[in-house]
């Protein structure tokens, strides 16, 4: 299965975490995007440990459901393989190979770089462009990920009676994504952009609109959950919902949620200034935030505060119309954590 073919087919993008899954399907209608289906199902426990799948079968049934509650007819679907199980090194390679000798090549020469056997990887690349200061180079992007990682995503998709197309990786994803919601941005050289997740979060940084910088750190709203069910006697299902949909005591926003606020804030900043110390960019133009816990209210304002950065929620989907049959406040309100859905669903248009 392909980490980063490219397939013209109409996609369901799927995005599957920790706690849930999620279905976006895009259209080119009039010459914009159109939102044609979306869905997000949560995921019984133990589906799926930090980005691993542990159940391919229940995973699978969730995405059906997913599927169900779209109302799509597309069978057709794209996935992705977390960052954290993914080795990818840029490599320069002579220009003038064909397509099938290029592709021997980087057979040859990926062993050098993959700590596995190659019978237990699932290998591909992608050219970047001309090597920088030599005319006969291109640069390739070599991705390589544990076979069981792939197929565990493309078994799932298979549960719910999809056609696996394209296995990309996460971050890519987040970048293609990024590709519609820069623009928001139209003074920003640097974007750092962090995915708050359940159990994981990841901060990418994009120069120009390439990334280059991803780190994962374990942060993310299962904490909050956590502290709802233990503070207020709920099962997690039910401290899930209501920290979405609301219904706490009064207690809850000043000692459950605004300590958490804080925390995911400073984590943010530490995530920076680790990224400032690892490279040579001593500031960014915009801070994104992206993932589930973006939609807290006025999260935005108090990461700026701390990071002393513009600070803004991702919204891949804010130029976007939608068809009739989908929940426009849903939608909305589950836009920041549909980035990555979103960056697959493009793939069909690539």
């Amino acid at each position: 299965m392909a980490l980063f073919r490219r397939k013209n087919v109409p996609l369901l993008g799927i995005d599957i975490s920790s706690t849930s899954v999620k279905l976006l399907e895009l259209a080119m209608v009039g010459g914009r995007y159109r939102v044609e289906s979306y869905a997000v199902e949560p995921l019984l426990p133990n589906s799926v440990s930090e980005k691993n799948i542990t159940d391919a079968q229940l995973v699978g049934e969730a995405i059906e459901r997913a599927v169900r509650k779209s109302g799509t007819r597309t069978r057709d679907a794209a996935c992705a393989v977390a960052g954290s199980s993914v080795i990818t090194k840029v490599i320069s390679m002579p220009a003038d190979l064909g397509d099938e000798e290029l592709e021997g090549r980087i057979q040859i020469e990926a062993d050098q770089y993959i700590p596995y056997s190659m019978d237990e990887i699932n290998l591909d690349f992608s050219v970047i462009g001309p090597t920088p200061g030599a005319t006969d180079k291109i640069d390739v992007m070599l991705a390589a990920s544990r076979s069981e990682n792939v197929e565990a995503r493309v078994t799932a998709l298979e549960v719910a009676g999809l056609r696996p197309r394209i296995v990309d990786v996460e971050a890519f994803a987040l970048e293609n994504a990024m590709e519609l919601v820069a623009p928001q941005f139209p003074d920003a050289r640097i974007i750092a952009v962090t995915d708050v997740g359940a159990s994981t979060s990841t901060l990418s940084v994009l120069e120009n609109g390439k990334t280059i910088y991803s780190r994962e750190q374990l942060f993310g709203g299962r904490l909050l959950t956590d502290e709802i069910q233990r503070r207020y006697g709920l099962s997690y299902e039910e401290a899930g919902m209501r920290k979405k949909l609301g219904g706490l005591p009064s207690n809850y926003e000043p000692e459950v949620l605004r300590p958490f606020m804080d925390a995911m804030a400073q984590e943010i900043f530490r995530a920076l200034q680790f990224f400032y110390s690892s490279s040579q960019v001593r500031t960014v133009d915009q801070v994104v935030v992206a993932g589930g816990c973006a939609s807290i209210d006025d999260i935005d304002l108090l990461i700026q505060s701390k990071v002393g950065t513009p600070v803004a929620i991702a919204n891949p989907l804010a130029s976007m119309s939608a068809s009739p049959r989908v929940p426009a406040d849903a939608l909305v309100n589950d836009a920041p954590a549909l980035m990555i859905a979103c960056g697959l669903a493009l793939r069909g248009f690539d």
